[in-house]
């Protein structure tokens, strides 16, 4: 009671400062436990659902975003294919159209004005109009020597393209056109791709200027599209066939499981329902045990008792009779020629008398109950030693104080009967009582160093009395929990042990 007020003072102690924590705490600690609640809640979400779907959720989000990122990839390479076509066709036409024009920058770095006025009447043309809305020649130092935009002729513009085509390489851009040098074509407000390409000297193949023409991307941008549309349709088609047979086999799978697991629970259920039913069964079967023998032993103790209070009075009573007997032949000088036939009588009642005597007090267990185990192990070594005239060794370790009397008298019997046995077969050589009471496990054992026998090869359960005996002890020792063990080797002796866990 004193322990329970305890506990029950320092919960209200707790519950009184709760409070005062609450207050003191900050905003932040008081969000805390929300986010977790919203937290936990979303988690035993998601494990409320079954694993199928669980899959295609996750499915869907990784094989989705890595479907992207790859149909966007083709897709930039798509656009780059395309662009680089539309820049070598472009090449082509600077080679056909103005290549002519840029031999005399060979010599004076300039461009005429006859060959400018040539290259405004070509742009002109209907042909070429349809495709190219505007053109520049440049000069190596960004210079721009050529343009439709004739504001901006004589300047000077640094771009990365130019420096790319003076590498000798077809340089195309879709969708900058925010440079100065671009106002013009910005103005035009329709879609167009910049082609830069190199330009040769006719006869050394030296690049004397960069091309560049500004093409409408009204088609090229459609094609684009139409393309980009047909790798999205397949990458889609791809990832949604994906998905749905990844789905079905996920799907197959989980009701499989589901099926093992209701059939592993109802094994489960049906296996606990057995063990329980076991348990109870072995309760039950130990407790019958324990019945059985509270029964022989008052079994016992009824023959010892009627032995005592019937064949041995009444041998009593007939060597009293004897004696007198005796007295009255003697009186009448009529008994020395019997004397050798009363002897005899007078001696085989006494030995009948003292035999029924033996017989009752060992039926017959001494009153045990209020001696502690060392005192009982004392007593039942000190009634074989009086009883076979041997000595008997006690080697009694740390015992427990407090026993229950069917333990006791388990006990009691499990070292008589192995110290008879240890007599019968070994003559008493080297009987000894071991006892030690260890992390909750008591141990008794009963050695002799006698011939000994092999255990393995000589069953219990046989017609000898003694293994019989041993048959009795272990089940006497097994109704309560203990184990028995039996070791023995010959030429050294035997050893008898009984183990109970308290």
């Amino acid at each position: 009671m004193a322990k329970d007020s305890k506990v029950q003072s320092i919960a209200e102690t707790i519950v009184a400062d709760s409070p005062e924590t609450l207050v003191e705490s900050d905003d932040q600690t008081k969000v805390q436990p929300k986010d977790k609640s919203l937290f936990n809640f979303a988690r035993n979400k998601v494990r409320g659902w079954s694993r199928s779907t669980q899959f295609v959720i996750a499915a869907t989000f990784i094989l989705g975003l890595t479907m992207f990122f790859v149909g966007d990839l083709v897709s930039e390479r798509v656009k780059s294919a395309a662009l680089q076509s539309a820049a070598e066709a472009g090449a082509l036409y600077m080679e056909a159209f103005l290549e002519p024009y840029v031999q005399e920058m060979n010599e004076r770095s300039e461009i005429s004005q006859e060959s400018i006025a040539a290259l405004d009447q070509m742009l002109n043309t209907s042909s070429l109009k349809r495709h190219v809305e505007s053109m520049k020649i440049w000069r190596p130092d960004g210079t721009v020597v050529y343009s439709t935009d004739k504001s901006i002729l004589r300047q000077t513009f640094a771009t990365d393209e130019i420096a790319g085509a003076l590498g000798g390489h077809v340089v195309t851009d879709l969708e900058d056109l925010s440079q100065d040098e671009n106002r013009f074509e910005r103005a035009l407000n329709v879609p167009l791709y910049e082609i830069y390409a190199p330009l040769r000297d006719g006869k050394s193949g030296k690049i004397v200027a960069v091309g560049e023409f500004y093409e409408r991307a009204d088609g090229l941008e459609k094609e684009i599209a139409k393309v980009r549309g047909q790798v999205w349709r397949v990458v889609g088609t791809a990832t949604l066939a994906m998905l749905l047979l990844l789905f079905f086999i996920v799907r197959r799978g989980d009701a499989i499981i589901q099926q093992q697991q209701v059939a592993l629970r109802s094994r489960v259920i049906e296996q606990a329902r057995l063990h329980s039913k076991n348990a109870m069964l072995q309760r039950r079967i130990a407790k019958a045990n324990q019945e059985f023998w509270k029964i022989n032993e008052l079994t016992l103790r009824r023959l010892g008792a009627d032995l005592h209070d019937g064949p041995a009075q009444l041998l009593t009573l007939i060597l009293i009779r004897l004696d007198d007997l005796a007295d009255q032949l003697e009186a009448c000088a009529k008994l020395p020629g019997d004397r050798e036939i009363y002897e005899s009588i007078r001696g085989a009642a006494q030995d009948a008398l003292r035999e029924v005597r033996d017989i009752s007090r060992g039926l017959a267990l001494p009153e045990i109950s209020e001696l502690s185990l060392r005192e009982e192990l004392a007593l039942v070594a000190g009634r074989h030693e009086q009883r076979t005239g041997s000595k008997v060794e006690l080697a009694l370790g740390e015992l427990p104080g407090d026993l229950p009397l069917p333990l006791k008298i388990c006990i009691y019997r499990f070292v008589q009967e192995s110290l008879n046995n240890a007599f019968m077969h070994a003559g008493g050589a080297g009987q000894r009582i071991v006892a030690d009471y260890r992390n909750r496990l008591l141990s008794l054992t009963v050695c002799d160093s006698g011939q000994g026998f092999e255990v393995a090869a000589t069953p219990i359960e046989t017609d000898g009395r003694g293994h019989l005996g041993l048959a009795g002890l272990r089940y006497r020792v097994e109704s309560f929990g203990g184990s028995f063990t039996v070791e023995s080797e010959l030429g050294v002796g035997t050893r008898v042990r009984a183990q109970f866990r308290r």
